[in-house]
């Protein structure tokens, strides 16, 4: 898989791009600042229609643009698969409403518009960031988020019920937070605890399997990583137990894995169905959902211990390393086709070993984006086979 063509209009800082993407890998390089990330950026709205980076849509429309009568930003792009070849294009476009406006989001594949959900398979991407260690070292919610992106793009379902279960959960809360102040019926949460179950439960067993998944790869490239001396697992602790009794106790780790001890999407969402009944007064009682998918947790373990809590920054990086590079090969497992590689200054967070072991391992890849400052970063022979472009305020230039 990878991006032929990339267009981008009032993009960060592209007021204009139009360029061919060559395959194999591309180095931008330049000072900060200059639009080296956008470009990544750029490429992982693609596959996600999210940033990264940005902590809202509208800081994505370029500045200058914002004082147009409807600002937007544009990406579109020509991506070539085994399969086919698509035209995926993604519009930001910031409406008049009053105040701040409102910010509407436009998909379209092969210029027919399409759903958020519809995204998921189109375009795969793998991202490498320095602040991919809050993946092990961070809260819950980024884990949580790094486990609904990468799924997001290889599963539909998933991607559609991750979307649902925010708008329920939502719902279901407000109903909550009434019953707790002004009283009523608390059977108004039957219809909420349907859909809950119905999208949490896919949300559960989706990320069961994934991690089961990710696991069996990650193992043993953590093991080359670290010379044989450990090996990684992933614990995946659940907001509760779906393998234990309706009054087993919350956030219990899974030492043996769900998929094996052979639960189906619909245990999983009968057993939070109960749980949600077991619960249902506690909840009304401080006003929220206490159970579901949106409180799990996911542990990294290496050599018998928690990485995250008594791990050191050295064993946090490969933990995270050996993560990333599973993600590659599992994606491609999942769609048949390579992911897009972007990493953005990573190599200079690691040292000499850790960037031959991680630029070793990219040759399989269709397309590799990087951004650096240094271009001595790379070894002479990764330099030599790639395409080096120079990114200047918001411009670039072959070399």
């Amino acid at each position: 898989m990878r991006v032929r063509h990339l267009s981008l209009t009032n993009f960060r800082l592209y007021a204009r791009l139009e360029s061919a993407l060559p395959a194999g890998p591309l180095i931008l390089v330049g000072a900060n600042a200059q639009g080296k990330t956008s470009l990544l950026e750029a490429l992982f709205y693609l596959a996600t229609a999210q940033s990264h980076h940005a902590a809202s849509d509208r800081q994505l429309i370029n500045f200058l643009a914002l004082h147009e009568t409807q600002p937007f930003a544009r990406i579109v792009a020509e991506v070539e698969t085994q399969r086919e070849v698509l035209r995926i294009e993604i519009r930001l476009i910031l409406e008049a409403t009053g105040g701040e406006g409102r910010l509407r989001k436009e998909i379209l594949v092969n210029g027919v518009k399409k759903r958020l959900s519809d995204l998921a398979g189109r375009v795969n991407v793998v991202l490498f960031l320095p602040q991919d260690m809050a993946i092990v070292e961070g809260s819950p919610s980024d884990r949580r988020r790094y486990l609904d992106l990468a799924l997001s793009q290889v599963d539909a379902r998933y991607n559609f019920a991750l979307g649902e279960y925010a708008k329920v959960l939502a719902q279901r809360n407000a109903l909550l937070k009434q019953l707790q102040e002004k009283g009523g019926s608390a059977d108004q949460l039957d219809f909420w605890d349907e859909q809950l179950c119905e999208h949490g439960g896919l949300m559960m067993a989706a990320r069961i399997a994934a991690l089961a998944e990710l696991e069996a790869i990650a193992a043993p490239i953590h093991r080359d990583l670290t010379a044989g001396a450990d090996s990684l697992r992933l614990a995946y602790h659940p907001a509760f137990d779906p393998t234990a009794a309706p009054e087993g106790q919350l956030g219990l780790p899974l030492q043996v894995p769900v998929h094996q001890v052979g639960l189906s999407v619909q245990d999983i969402q009968a057993r939070l169905r109960q749980k949600l009944q077991a619960t249902r007064a506690e909840e009304i009682a401080r006003g929220m959902t206490l159970t579901g998918p949106h409180r799990d947790e996911l542990r990294f373990i290496a050599g018998g211990i928690d990485v995250g809590t008594y791990g050191s920054r050295g064993q946090a990086r490969t933990a995270v390393l050996a993560l990333k590079l599973a993600e590659m090969e599992w994606m491609r497992r999942r769609s048949g086709d390579w992911p897009i590689l972007l990493l953005d200054e990573v190599l200079a967070e690691l040292d000499g070993n850790r960037r031959r072991d991680l630029l070793s391992r990219l040759n399989g890849a269709d397309q590799v984006v990087l951004t650096t400052t240094d271009l001595n970063l790379f070894p002479t022979e990764f330099r030599e086979q790639a395409a080096v472009w120079v990114v200047r305020n918001g411009a670039v230039a072959q070399t």
